[in-house]
C-alpha cells in the first residue's frame, strides 16, 4: 500500500532532482496505488490534492515539492494519461486507460520509451507485429521480429520454399546479375537496373541485416537498449520498402 509520495521517494532532494518525466512516473504510481480521497470515484481533484489535510510529506520543502508536482501533473495530462472529465469545470481529471496499466517505474520507462520508435512511420507489417513487443519493454525481441518479417518477406516476393531462409536466402533473392566476370541468372528481388557494384551491395545489406540481428539467442550485437533497438527496427522498416519496390 502506498500512502504517501514520501514512502516512494523519501529523500526531498531526491525528488526535486527528478526530470519531470521521471517524477510524472512517480506521480502516476502514486495515483493508481492510491485508494484515499486524492483519487475515488473515477476523479482526481487538484484543489483536493493540493489541499488534503495532512499531505505535508516534506515538511518546509512543500512549496518546491508542490511546484514540481504541478509540473509533473501537466506533463501526465500532455502525454494523455491524466485526461480532464468531460462534466468538470477544469478541476477534476480521470486516469486515462493507458495509464491505468502503469503499476511501476519499469512499466513507465516502457512508456516513456516506446516514443522512441515512430510507429507511423514504420511499414505497416513492421509496426504490426513489432510495436506492441517494443511497448512491453522487449527490445531484443522486437529487433527479431522485425528481421524476421524481413525474412518471411523476401521469401514471399521471391517465391522461395519454406526451407529457404537465412542468410542464404538473401544471397539467393539479390544475386547480382553478373559475379566475377560470369553472366549469372539474377535473383527474383535483383535491380538490374543498378550497376553490378551495387548489385551485390544490395545483396550484402540484406544478408548482413539477416546474419546480425535475426537471432538474439545466437547473435552478440542485437540491441537491447530502447534508443538502439528503435533505430535498428527503423532500418527493418526501410529493408521493407526495398522490397515492396522490387517484388514482381
Amino acid at each position: 500500500m502506498i500512502y504517501s509520495l514520501s514512502s516512494l521517494v523519501p529523500n526531498v532532494e531526491d525528488l526535486l532532482t527528478l526530470e519531470v518525466e521521471e517524477l510524472a512516473g512517480v506521480l502516476l504510481i502514486y495515483l493508481n496505488a492510491y485508494e484515499g480521497s486524492v483519487v475515488n470515484q473515477g476523479g482526481f481533484n487538484y484543489h483536493n490534492f493540493f489541499n488534503a489535510p495532512g499531505r505535508q510529506d516534506y515538511e518546509s520543502r512543500q512549496p518546491e515539492v508542490d511546484q514540481a508536482l504541478m509540473e509533473a501533473l501537466a506533463w501526465l495530462r500532455s502525454a494523455g494519461l491524466l485526461v480532464e472529465k468531460a462534466s468538470s469545470m477544469g478541476n477534476w481529471f480521470f486516469i486515462s486507460r493507458r495509464g491505468k496499466q502503469i503499476s511501476s517505474r519499469d512499466e513507465f520507462a516502457a512508456y516513456r520509451n516506446a516514443g522512441l520508435l515512430p510507429k507511423g512511420q514504420l511499414h505497416s507489417l513492421i509496426a504490426s507485429k513489432v510495436y506492441p513487443a517494443f511497448m512491453r519493454g522487449e527490445y531484443d525481441t522486437a529487433v527479431f521480429q522485425a528481421f524476421r518479417e524481413v525474412e518471411v518477406a523476401v521469401r514471399t516476393a521471391g517465391r522461395f520454399g519454406p526451407d529457404d531462409y537465412g542468410t542464404d536466402l538473401m544471397r539467393d533473392a539479390f544475386r547480382p546479375a553478373i559475379k566475377k566476370g560470369q553472366t549469372n541468372q539474377p535473383g527474383p528481388l535483383t535491380d538490374t537496373q543498378l550497376p553490378v557494384a551495387e548489385q551485390e551491395a544490395m545483396a550484402n545489406l540484406f544478408a548482413g541485416a539477416i546474419g546480425l540481428y535475426k537471432n538474439p539467442t545466437s547473435h552478440r550485437h542485437v540491441p537491447t537498449h530502447p534508443e538502439d533497438a528503435a533505430e535498428v527496427i527503423v532500418f527493418a522498416s526501410q529493408l521493407m520498402r526495398i522490397i515492396d519496390c522490387l517484388k514482381p
